[in-house]
């Protein structure tokens, strides 16, 4: 089978790999640097699986830029390509999806098109109305930050949503994922395609409402004098509830849990609800409070330095983007605190106006308070000076 995948990030990339084990792949890429990364057996993302992977040899993938040709080419497109939520329409940006389905009608071919990128309610069937001569269906992905290709080896489920004169094709696309997995028993779930949208948002914002869950219990603990360590082992012995998501951190974040609640709550309008619309104040009313627990314990030093030990939410993971590590950092620059950063990853000197400490020995020298939002055995030395709400030293 050839297949072409756009967009290079943890979804598109890592269904590239899973699926090049045994078709013919293309991954396509705006980026130049990315494409001669991967053409060159190497990763140009945090990701165990896919660098051991990648650097075996022994896939059938090629990497470029030339969309048109390996559009042209194949017999199924798969589509990951980035939506971020844009707050002035209340909705996931679509615009690089729809790009890649125009550009796919445009060159003439007749494959069939998987969307993997995360869309509002009712976008598939939309998308297939405006383009009647392409087969469009809806995977949703399940995948976690580093953890991708590995998550597509032992896949929790695989749901393709489509239209009922799709379903054959929707079969076939679930056989192929199944066929490359790892795993042996695996949950197929064929829908319609909404409710496929439906299952990725909803199943998100579950977990958006767990942390929130357990970063509240986390709050009361810690203004009641309580350990919240020993609360949440307690209520999570109860089977029905399970020993998960449950570690205290700033806030979620990520790729995912920020833009799909806030695209279910939007979805929500003109729906009864109380939920979906708590849990994203929940998150920033969080992060609102660690700063200024950072801020008390910085207080008494006249001209204090915060420094923050990584960006990313977790560990191996090269991610910032809508980290709540970032967003405590601009409430605690706003309280007139400076803030450094020691982020390896970083090669500028400064990311976002904050200035990067590379030396970890003069980071520690000179801040006041260590923020990290995940413990980490390197701040063993000065563990008196460490802000964290990781009570458990895990993801």
């Amino acid at each position: 089978m050839r297949i072409a995948v756009a967009g290079m990030g943890y979804v598109g990339l890592s269904l590239a790999t899973l699926l090049a084990q045994k078709n013919q792949v293309t991954s396509v890429d705006v980026v130049p640097s990315k494409v001669e990364l991967v053409n060159s057996g190497r990763s140009p993302i945090v990701d165990k699986e896919i660098s051991e992977f990648l650097s075996s040899g022994k896939l059938d993938l090629h990497a470029t830029t030339d969309g048109d040709s390996a559009y042209k080419k194949a017999d199924i497109v798969i589509v990951a390509t980035p939506t971020n939520y844009d707050v002035d329409t209340n909705s996931f940006d679509t615009r690089s999806v729809e790009s890649v389905l125009n550009q796919v009608e445009t060159v003439g071919s007749d494959p069939l098109v998987i969307i993997k990128s995360t869309i509002p309610m009712g976008f598939t069937e939309s998308m297939s109305k405006k383009h009647p001569k392409l087969r469009i269906v809806f995977s949703p992905e399940f995948l976690r930050e580093g953890k991708a290709l590995y998550d597509n080896l032992y896949p929790s489920r695989i749901v393709v949503g489509s239209s009922p004169e799709l379903k054959k094709d929707a079969e076939m696309f679930a056989g192929l994922l199944k066929e490359c997995a790892l795993k042996e028993e695996i949950p197929i779930l064929i829908t319609k395609p909404t409710e496929a949208e439906a299952i990725k948002l909803f199943a998100n914002t579950y977990l958006a409402v767990r942390v929130a869950y357990f970063n509240e219990l986390d709050t009361f603990a810690e203004e009641n004098g309580l350990d919240s360590g020993e609360i949440i082992k307690g209520v999570c012995l109860d089977p029905r509830i399970g020993d998960y998501y449950n570690n205290p951190s700033f806030g979620y974040g990520g790729y995912c849990l920020p833009k799909d609640t806030k695209q279910l709550r939007a979805s929500f309008a003109g729906v009864p609800n109380k939920i979906i619309d708590a849990v994203v104040e929940s998150n920033a009313i969080r992060i609102r409070y660690i700063a200024e627990k950072v801020m008390e314990k910085a207080d008494g030093v006249e001209e204090p330095v915060i420094g923050v030990f990584r960006l990313a939410m977790k560990k191996d993971s090269d991610n910032f983007r809508e980290s709540s590590t970032l967003k405590i950092m601009e409430v605690m620059k706003k309280k007139g605190g400076e803030v450094v950063v020691y982020e390896p990853t970083v090669a500028e000197d400064e990311f976002m106006g904050y200035r990067i400490v590379r030396d970890l020995d003069e980071f520690k020298r000179m801040s006041t308070v260590i923020v990290t939002n995940r413990r980490d055995p390197l701040l063993k030395d000065v563990e008196d000076r460490v802000f964290t709400r990781d009570v458990f030293g895990n993801n």
